[in-house]
């Protein structure tokens, strides 16, 4: 009967999809993977008791997860691994090796780049003068402040992979993209700092969910 359940759970996903899911059945489903001889059904369950919603999982701790009965390492890297790859799918998908040449490119780039990303991360884009990127680097992870943010680490990366034009950004994880008057000052500073070396600074990108502004309009 177990297998039996499995099989056709499976097949209901491949018919239908997820679209007729509950909750409990994606995990159900998923956990298939890193549970593979016992009934995960309870276990979903359980996951969305403790944490709320099926986003909520996905969005867990690890440390969090593992505290869940009948989850260990393996089925938490596994739930840890969604949104991580979601976030890898969009990027290439809508973006590849499309240059980033409009603000409007640039500030999707980063809502698709911070999909699932729930601490406040800052990262630099690097570009060259054809608008094709050349890296996206993790500045800093945690709260952001002007001391996170160290103008010499900025310059000696983009020196150093010879980038001709850069974007500054930054998400707001829970909040609303609106910058506060210290973002507003980092930025004109570092701005100013690029100018210096004749690198262009398109943006300070602060997205919040599906939206995001360019702090250098402000």
């Amino acid at each position: 009967m177990h297998e039996n359940h499995r099989d056709r759970l499976k097949n209901r996903f491949l018919t239908e999809n997820l679209d007729t899911f509950e909750p409990h059945n994606v995990l159900e489903l998923l956990l298939f993977y890193s549970i593979p001889q016992k009934d995960t059904n309870e276990t979903a369950h359980r996951l969305i008791e403790r944490f709320g919603s099926l986003s909520d999982v996905l969005d867990a701790p690890f440390e969090e997860l593992i505290q869940v009965p009948g989850i260990k390492e393996h089925s938490a890297t596994l739930l840890k691994l969604i949104p991580a790859l979601s976030r890898r799918y969009m990027l290439d998908k809508h973006h590849g090796d499309e240059p980033l040449s409009s603000t409007e490119k640039i500030g999707q780039y980063f809502v698709d780049k911070y999909f699932g990303i729930n601490v406040e991360t800052v990262y630099l884009l690097l570009l060259d003068n054809k608008f094709d990127v050349i890296d996206c680097v993790k500045i800093h992870e945690g709260s952001v402040s002007s001391a996170a943010i160290t103008l010499r680490r900025l310059v000696e990366l983009a020196l150093y992979r010879r980038a001709s034009m850069v974007v500054l950004a930054h998400n707001h994880p829970s909040g609303v993209p609106i910058p506060s008057s210290e973002d507003i000052y980092t930025t004109r500073e570092i701005k100013k700092a690029f100018d210096l070396l004749e690198i262009k600074m398109l943006g300070h990108i602060l997205v919040a969910g599906e939206k995001y502004i360019n702090i250098l309009n402000y």
